[in-house]
């Protein structure tokens, strides 16, 4: 018996072109805050590294458009 790793599933890769090629308005980052809050107390690490990363990304200076 072959072992293949990782296993290839077409469907989550197809997603995840999908996902780069859309443009998404980013939330406030008061929501984003408050999402964090929500993980921190439900102790949940994954969600709490994802709204960080999401505030940072808001708060940063390329995210706010000048034009």
């Amino acid at each position: 018996m072959t072992s293949r790793w990782p296993i290839r599933r077409p469907t989550e890769h197809a997603a995840l072109r999908a996902v780069c090629r859309s443009a998404r308005p980013i939330p406030s980052v008061p929501a984003l805050m408050a999402a964090l809050v929500d993980a921190v107390d439900r102790r949940d690490l994954e969600g709490a590294c994802l709204a960080s990363h999401r505030v940072v990304r808001a708060a940063s200076p390329q995210a706010v458009s000048t034009d």
